[in-house]
């Protein structure tokens, strides 16, 4: 068992607990959430003891092994595969003995450490090691690669892995779903409600929460109040609760009309019987918690964009792709104002492939793509973040956009986004990645755009922020295209599913629960597909003529994937040249002002490049590794 009792603990001069009270019995899950600041990552640290409290007493059973997702960025010239297997300290001391023993030839103590290895499983450590990167996303020919190679997010997925490898009792994980796409979030889901040890999750995806947690920690106030149940049973309690608070009153009832008036849309616009039932419920249940949202910081709408009476993009029969190499075929889509879509589909199969698509970022390998008349397109991506001017606030961003807008306008806009006061005019240099995506957000909020394609949206986002965001896009009235891992976003703002698989684009016809079992079958498919590769034995001479025949085949993909590494290269030494020329003091000099301009200009661009490139890699291997398959 764990106790806090009294607990003081302070970040600097900032008081995050006092007097806080927490008692965590072994084996429980347990979601730990609370405004941004509040001290959640805090307690992480109290608990592996790399802070300590200032006042109180905190209790944790000394044989407990505790094992943690690391946030910092791994780098290390090993494989990715042993990077994962270094989670397992016990694992690595066993194998290290049996070498020893082996060149010494010491048998006895080498019978002794076999007996070990046995104890723990670790004949199989590497199978099991495997299937934590399969899970997490990883491709077969991935696992051998260096962790330095891979870009931030994936290693941020390996430290998850190493963290799941380690044998525990106590499983810290802060945002382990932050750089997970929906497939890989259903599978950890799997992973975690299996863990027999003590769980403790910091996170933001309400669906993730309410699948795996039987308790609720919520940090309010500098005290730890305990709820029974999953997130959405602490969202009643909590809306419960704060709808006595005459204060909230008026604020609650204008949320609740807003809710009813979503619940009203959509009862009788939907076009499918099942998803319109579906949506139905979770708006009448947002409806019911409603104000447990009350004194949430971010309040903002998109405006009604202007009207237009054709369709907004139009693709048809469609190759999609890079290079010559098509990843999807024969795509056929038509974006018509107040379309909403979800799109689906397992990790690689080309989801990013199609927004880039209907940005127009990738060029059509065959088809036509017909833009309709006054487009306004506000993308969302990941990369968004990168090309964000470190060195502008949030005002001077939004100021470059609209000169002719007042400060106030800006500001009193920024402030439904939380940036009030000095924070609307500090350099984001120094903002957190939440802050990064809010402002990102901001700034396609504030382009009054037709057309939404959402790449992952709520990566970083905390709850309060998610909950706004599905808020403001169900009443958005241009088209919508979302792909996210957050379910609860997907099934309060979408009414249609398209599915990508297999190179093909089509209408998905269940709901997320029918692509979870798709998913399940999927996999199994897949792993089966596999399985049937093992072949019976040829004759050698037939055994090279295949083998002749494959390298032949793979040559080319092998020179182009070795083209687009060169080009990485190219790419990350320029950015290497820039980055140490922004770390020159003299650069920000009012006289360096238009150099320094011109300096961040080139990294957003080399940022970007690097990015197509990534993806690009990526899907060569694939097509690499299906070679083989």
């Amino acid at each position: 068992m764990i106790s806090l009792t009294d607990i003081e603990l302070r970040l600097g001069t900032k008081l995050l607990l006092s007097e806080a009270q927490l008692v965590i019995h072994p084996g429980q899950h347990i979601g730990i959430i609370g405004a941004n600041g509040c001290g959640k990552s805090s307690l992480f640290k109290l608990l592996l003891g790399t802070v300590s409290p200032d006042a109180g007493d905190l209790f944790i059973p000394k044989d407990w092994r505790i094992a943690h997702m690391a946030q910092e960025l791994a780098s290390s010239d090993r494989s990715a595969l042993e990077f994962v297997l270094d989670g397992d300290p016990q694992l690595r001391q066993i194998e290290t003995a049996i070498e020893q023993a082996l060149a010494v030839e010491d048998n006895n103590r080498l019978a002794a450490e076999y007996e070990k290895m046995d104890a723990i499983n670790g004949f199989d450590a590497r199978y099991r090691a495997e299937q934590l990167l399969h899970g997490l996303g990883f491709h077969q020919s991935e696992i051998n690669r260096p962790v330095s190679s891979f870009s931030g997010g994936w290693r941020i997925r390996l430290n998850l892995a190493q963290a799941l490898m380690r044998p525990s009792e106590l499983l810290l994980l802060d945002e382990p779903t932050n750089h997970l796409d929906l497939d890989a979030t259903v599978w950890l889901e799997q992973w975690l409600m299996a863990y027999t040890g003590t769980l403790l999750i910091i996170s933001h995806d309400r669906d993730f929460l309410d699948n795996v947690v039987e308790r609720v920690v919520h940090i309010e106030q500098k005290q730890t109040l305990a709820y029974k149940g999953n997130y959405s049973a602490f969202e009643r309690v909590r809306a419960e609760r704060l709808a006595l608070q005459q204060a909230s009153f008026e604020k609650q009832q204008k949320r609740r009309k807003d809710v009813e008036a979503f619940v009203a849309r959509f009862r009788y616009k939907a076009s499918k019987a099942k998803q319109a039932q579906s949506r139905i419920k979770e708006l009448e249940r947002m409806e019911n918690i409603a104000p447990a949202h009350v004194d949430s910081p971010f309040h903002f709408n998109f405006s009604t964009p202007e009207k237009v009476h054709s369709a907004l993009v139009n693709l048809s029969q469609a190759d999609l792709g890079y290079g010559t190499e098509a990843v999807l075929s024969q795509v056929d889509i038509d974006l018509q104002p107040g379309s909403r879509l979800g799109i689906l589909g397992p990790n690689g199969a080309g989801k990013s492939t199609l927004i880039n698509s209907l940005t127009g970022d990738l060029p059509l390998l065959a088809g036509t793509r017909v833009y309709g008349e006054n487009i306004k397109i506000g993308y969302f991506a990941q990369h968004q973040l990168e090309v964000l001017d470190l060195q502008a606030s949030p005002l001077l961003h939004l100021q470059r956009i609209s000169p002719t807008a007042t400060d106030q306008q800006i500001r009193n806009f920024l402030g439904g986004f939380d940036f009030h006061d000095d924070k609307a005019l500090d350099p984001i240099m120094d903002f957190s990645g939440g802050e990064k995506a809010r402002l990102a957000l901001a700034i396609i909020v504030w382009q009054k755009p037709n057309l939404l394609l959402l790449d992952e949206p709520t990566n970083h986002l905390d709850l309060e922020m998610r909950h706004a965001l599905t808020m403001a896009l169900q009443s958005f009235e241009g088209a919508l295209v979302v792909i996210s891992h957050d379910r609860h976003l997907l099934r309060n703002t979408v009414d249609q599913f398209f599915l990508i698989a297999d190179g093909r684009v089509e209408e998905f016809s269940g709901d997320l629960n029918d692509y979870q079992d798709w998913l399940k079958q999927f996999s199994r498919d897949t792993e089966a597909t596999k399985q049937s590769t093992v072949t019976p034995m040829i004759d050698k001479k037939l055994a090279r003529q295949q083998s002749a025949e494959s390298r032949k085949k793979v040559a080319p993909l092998k020179r182009e994937i070795k083209a687009i590494e060169s080009k990485m290269e190219k790419h990350q030494a320029l950015l290497g040249a820039i980055e140490q020329q922004l770390a020159d003091t003299s650069i920000y000099d009012e006289g360096n002002k238009q150099q320094l301009k011109t300096i961040i200009a080139e990294q957003a661009v080399h940022k970007k490049v690097l990015l197509t490139l990534e993806e690009q890699w990526l899907e060569k291997q694939t097509l690499l590794e299906g070679q083989f398959e």
